[in-house]
């Protein structure tokens, strides 16, 4: 059984000499894992197409006890982000969010979509890192079912206010006098959640902050999204350690 689709590799191991053990995030079939014989060699026509960030045309075969790609034609392999080590190493914290909240044998057009504008922004470095990580972790957090509820306050229906209060754990949105050790939130940070969460996904990251709300936008966005999946990712760590 062959599978045609384009996919992003989001993880790569070396297995053997020569081979590559991948993990693709492709549009028709959520997360596969496959093997790639002679990836390493450097005349390999594989040696690009299936490196990590490599966005691909594949070819894949289905055998009883793997998947084995046998045909890729790169279309986007992201050389710039190669050239800068804190965009590299905010890329692949998007790679390691990828392989844990993209679904796996079912179409995930949206997630590849979000990735690759990911991508494409940081590697044109045309917006800045703190928000393609916030839209990144919070619009992700959305589609993988931890969608925070934002439209009011979930006690007394108050739409804005000055200040209002965002719970990490529930998701819930509270008013100030309603609010229980939720975490303060002016409108700016509440109107920008809002917008990833609801707007239409060409313009999820159309929208400006003053640099100090960015960098609390996206602390928040990185705390929801931990608390919600329930564990830390190392590649985050390194990213830290460069920024």
């Amino acid at each position: 059984m062959h599978l045609n689709t384009d996919g992003l590799v989001i993880k790569e191991t070396t297995t053997g000499e020569n081979d590559r053990l991948v993990t693709v995030l492709t549009r028709d079939y959520g997360l596969i894992r496959a093997f790639v014989k002679g990836a390493k060699k450097l005349k390999s026509s594989f040696q690009s197409s299936t490196q990590l960030l490599s966005f691909s045309r594949f070819s894949i075969y289905k055998s009883r006890e793997a998947y084995i790609i046998d045909e890729a034609a790169p279309i986007e392999v992201f050389f710039k982000l190669r050239e800068d080590i804190t965009r590299l190493a905010l890329a692949q914290y998007f790679c390691e969010l990828a392989g844990e909240l993209s679904p796996e044998s079912d179409s995930a057009g949206d997630f590849l979509r979000l990735f690759l504008n990911a991508l494409h922004l940081l590697a044109g470095g045309k917006r800045p890192q703190p928000l393609i990580k916030a839209v990144t972790e919070l619009r992700l957090a959305s589609l993988a079912g931890y969608m925070p509820s934002l439209v009011a306050c979930n006690e007394c229906g108050k739409y804005e206010d000055t200040t209002m209060y965002f719970d990490l754990q529930s998701g819930l949105l509270h008013y100030s006098e309603c609010a229980k050790g939720a975490t303060p939130l002016g409108m700016g940070l509440i109107t920008a959640m809002r917008h990833i969460v609801f707007s239409e996904f060409d313009r999820i990251f159309s929208f400006n902050l003053p640099d100090k709300s960015l960098n609390i936008l996206s602390k928040i966005t990185e705390q929801y999204l931990t608390v919600q999946v329930g564990r830390t990712f190392k590649t985050l760590d390194f990213y830290k350690q460069m920024i």
